[in-house]
């Protein structure tokens, strides 16, 4: 135990003396330290700045170089005639990403630069639209600018205009009509009848006459000039002669005359004999056309008259007749008449011919 003391006194003894050429030295070693580490510091800026300098520089070449192709015009005549002339945009994109800059360093005056590029040529095309479909619309057409010579020069310029087959154009009256002047529509419903003047003759059937045979003639809906005022006449009899009547209306249609359904005051004259009685006078009365097809083609139609209205003779009489076109100037009409009057009830039925006029 004494010699384990002993021990540790002698070596506390000896540490400081073993200690202290170092902490002498230890000033010096850490100025040597300060200048390795203010060296290092020194060798890193300028290394730093070298590189930046190095940096900054192809940043700024890059930068110029999109500058240019940015401020490019881009001429209107290339955005109307040929879209892909515009300045190539893929170019400027990739030099972002060529060896000489990195991702990192693209700055973002590059990407300023290639969004004003795209943005001017996308104005330079776009701008320019409006005025080619103007030019479009505008322009005549070169098979119109050559002089006609003939008519079968302008049926087959008509026909390439409307892109169909001469043959349907040919077998069709509505298309050559359209093609040779547009119709004004509003005036044909105002001024163009939808039914046609008639000549008539047929057969009539007189079942109160003891179902006497019969004819009829007559004229139905003849034009005054333009306007909705017709004339109509006719002649009714049995073959022995025993029954007739005739006489001339003016009608007035009131709706335009292009119009499927119309209304037209009657005023005119009639002569009624039968075997009960006979009168003649004043007709008046109304009539109601139904036009299921223009031109006359099907139509319907109820007229109401009263021969001397308003006196003891008074006949009224009722008329109904149903038209349908066989071709396109012939038609078959039926007739179905009654006459009341305060002495007898007569009938009339009619199966007739119209000629179209």
């Amino acid at each position: 135990m004494r010699n384990v003391n002993r021990i540790a006194g002698m070596a506390m003894c000896w540490f400081p003396l073993a200690i202290a050429p170092a902490l002498a030295l230890a000033p010096e070693v850490q100025a040597d330290l300060q200048t390795s580490s203010i060296e290092s510091a020194e060798m890193t800026a300028v290394a730093t700045s070298d590189l930046d300098l190095v940096t900054s520089e192809a940043v700024t070449s890059e930068i110029a170089e999109l500058d240019a192709i940015s401020q490019v015009e881009v001429p209107q005549s290339a955005a109307i005639a040929n879209p892909s002339t515009l300045p190539p945009l893929g170019e400027a994109a990739d030099l972002g990403f060529s060896g000489e800059l990195t991702q990192a360093s693209f700055t973002e005056a590059s990407f300023s630069a290639i969004a004003s590029n795209a943005e001017a040529a996308e104005i330079g095309y776009t701008v320019e639209l409006p005025e080619i479909e103007a030019i479009a619309q505008t322009s005549p057409s070169p098979e119109s600018s050559e002089p006609q010579d003939s008519d079968d020069s302008s049926n087959s310029d008509a026909t390439e205009q409307v892109d169909l087959d001469s043959e349907t154009i040919e077998n069709s009256p509505v298309l050559q009509r359209w093609l040779e002047d547009i119709p004004d529509v509003l005036s044909e419903i105002r001024s163009d009848p939808s039914f046609r003047t008639r000549l008539r003759l047929g057969y009539s059937q007189f079942p109160s006459t003891d179902q006497a045979g019969g004819f009829n003639v007559g004229i139905e809906d003849v034009f005054i000039g333009q306007t909705g005022l017709t004339v109509s006449a006719d002649y009714q009899a049995t073959f022995e002669g025993d029954r007739q009547a005739y006489g001339a209306d003016l009608r007035y249609y009131i709706r335009p005359l292009g119009s499927y359904i119309n209304v037209a005051p009657v005023i005119g004259y009639r002569y009624l004999e039968t075997d009960e009685y006979t009168t003649d006078d004043l007709n008046l009365g109304l009539r109601f056309l139904l036009a299921l097809s223009r031109t006359g083609v099907a139509d319907i139609s109820l007229t109401q008259t009263w021969v001397a209205p308003g006196r003891d003779e008074e006949v009224g009489i009722t008329t109904l007749s149903v038209g349908y076109a066989l071709t396109e100037d012939l038609r078959i009409s039926t007739d179905i008449q009654k006459q009341n009057s305060s002495f007898n009830k007569d009938s009339r039925v009619g199966i007739v011919l119209e000629w179209m006029l």
